[in-house]
């Protein structure tokens, strides 16, 4: 999708502006204010309490009324928001999300007639979501022409095109017609249509219900190769044992309609703020539970949002029978972990791994959880298993030797670890994270230094933008003792990395080096005063950085015994 077609979708969903501080009784101002910051915060069970308590004191405030549909709907309370949605109506206000809400009570009650006179009537959502709902209340109503018909009416403004005939397959499809959506799908009939996951999904299973499985998984092999997740191997593994696949994607009008504030708050995403995207999410969810994508994209939406504890029920939502389940519950876990829930983090990912022991990816994640906490024996342990699952060894495997190699490398196994990363190379040459890490690492051995200042080099060369690619730069510069080139790597790492302690530290290093003191001492008072004293990074010293402002590097390097202005093996 261009951007000027999202642009274009932006404007006629008339996407949600900041309104001005409504007039309203005095006694209310505090909940409101209240409610307001929660509104910032993202805290939407506050906010919902506190514009609740406001609208007691002032029932007709617009403002007050459309930040509390807002605030229920936000937190899935879609039912919630109904009675103040009509109130706005009653009010002859202009309100598109509470006509979203509205819209979405008519459909969950079956409603139709209401649904399609809302939609004539203007008293809908934008253009582009009212054309598409009501074409799909027409389907629900048995008039499968009028419904084609909107879909085309549709599809003839700009930039919706695709939007039109993805929903006009899915209808096609619902209804039977597989071979007119697999002409849509395919792109033989009403133009290209947009290749997205679930759109894949949806032609690989018509093209099986009209029998031309071997079709359908070919297109599945050429939309995914080798990542294909759960839901897609399923579904991939019923097509080659010759078996009808259920065309499974939409099985009502009601789900079709779901679809459809599913699929614009997709398209959303890159165009606005992941708050108001919820709201989409959120009407689709309620319209149909059962619609897990839709499920999942409102709790990352939720996690993007720092909400994490209404993240973690969301994910907790996917049923574990459901193909979607594991990676729900790594979202979950992540969710815990960045909630700082750490051991919870840890249990749910245990638990998915005694309970989906054949899946690579939930070992990965014990792995990359492992490693976060610095247990780094677990770590390996977790990523052994996963690349003992994986059949072949594909270039997306790569990450998994490489944080391997990692755990390694702070294991203090460096031969193990230098083999990791090698491997990781193989599979994905040229990966300016893998090379940097080699190469530093390399560095702080001291040893093939050459080795290591041509892999750093490629790295900055890949990602010139990179603080830590640079500073790694410019440390192989000073290990070579190549002072004042260094010097320059360090500045330019800095200016990219400013708060960065080791970073900084290093600066200092260099700089005294080539006799600049007091700048010297400035970039070590400096990395001194960023470092986390309760938490420091295994990569720098408080102590040792004092110790250098006391009496010099040139004195700690002795007191060190230490060779760090000599090249000690510049060797292979």
């Amino acid at each position: 999708m261009t951007r000027n077609s999202l642009s274009i979708i932006a404007i006629v969903l008339g996407l949600a502006h900041a309104a001005p501080p409504p007039a309203m009784a005095e006694e209310s101002i505090g909940a409101y204010l209240a409610a307001r910051q929660a509104t910032f915060d993202n805290d939407y069970k506050a906010a919902a309490e506190y514009f609740t308590r406001a609208l007691t004191e002032d029932p007709s405030n617009p403002a007050i009324m459309e930040s509390a549909v807002i605030a229920q709907i936000s937190l899935g309370r879609v039912d919630l928001a109904i009675p103040v949605s009509r109130k706005i109506e009653a009010d002859g206000l202009l309100s598109h999300i509470a006509h979203m809400a509205l819209v979405a009570d008519d459909v969950e009650n079956g409603r139709i007639e209401d649904v399609i006179t809302r939609m004539q009537d203007d008293r809908g959502i934008g253009d582009l979501a009212d054309g598409l709902v009501l074409a799909w209340a027409h389907l629900s109503n048995g008039d499968v022409r009028t419904a084609l018909a909107e879909f085309d009416t549709v599809a003839e403004s700009p930039g919706l095109r695709s939007f039109a005939i993805y929903h006009k397959a899915l209808a096609l499809a619902s209804v039977g017609d597989f071979e007119a959506a697999v002409n849509i799908f395919s792109g033989e009939s009403d133009g290209p249509v947009q290749r997205t996951r679930r759109g894949t999904i949806a032609h690989a299973e018509a093209l099986s219900q009209l029998e031309r499985n071997e079709e359908a998984v070919a297109l599945l092999d050429d939309a995914f190769g080798g990542a294909m997740d759960p839901e897609i191997k399923i579904l991939r593994d019923v097509l080659v044992a010759g078996d009808i696949a259920p065309f499974s994607m939409i099985s009502s009008p009601e789900e079709g309609i779901a679809e459809v504030f599913y699929t614009l708050g997709r398209a959303l995403l890159s165009e606005t703020s992941a708050d108001y995207v919820l709201l989409y999410s959120r009407v689709a969810e309620y319209l149909s539970p059962s619609h897990i994508d839709a499920v999942m994209m409102t709790a990352e939406l939720l996690e993007s949002l720092e909400r994490y504890e209404l993240a973690t029920a969301v994910y907790k939502s996917v049923p574990q029978d459901h193909p979607s389940y594991a990676a729900a519950e790594m979202g979950r876990a992540e969710s815990l972990r960045r909630a700082e829930k750490l051991d919870a983090a840890v249990e749910v990912l245990e638990q998915l791994a005694r309970t989906h022991p054949e899946l690579p990816l939930v070992h990965v994640s014990v792995g990359d959880m492992s490693r976060q906490l610095e247990r780094f024996d677990d770590a390996v342990e977790a990523y052994d298993r996963a690349i003992g699952i994986y059949s072949d060894l594909g270039q997306e495997q790569w990450f998994v030797h490489y944080a391997r190699a990692i755990s390694l490398e702070r294991l203090g196994e460096w031969p193990d670890a230098e083999a990791g990363f090698r491997k990781a190379l193989e599979l994905n040459p040229g990966h300016p994270q893998v090379m940097n890490y080699l190469g530093y690492s390399l560095v702080e051995k001291r040893i093939k230094l050459d080795e290591a200042l041509d892999l750093i080099e490629r790295a900055v060369a890949a990602e010139p933008n990179s603080g830590y690619i640079v500073d790694s730069l410019g440390w192989v510069l000073y290990r070579l003792g190549r002072y004042e080139e260094a010097v320059v790597h360090m500045e330019r790492a800095a200016e990219l990395m400013p708060i960065d302690p080791v970073v900084n530290d290093h600066l200092g290093d260099v700089l005294w080096l080539v006799g600049r003191y007091n700048e010297a001492e400035f970039q070590w008072r400096r990395a001194l005063s960023l470092v986390d004293e309760e938490n420091p990074s295994p990569d720098i010293d408080p102590d040792r950085i004092r110790r250098k402002l006391d009496v010099g590097l040139y004195v700690v390097l002795e007191d060190e015994n230490a060779d760090s202005l000599e090249v000690v093996d510049d060797g292979g």
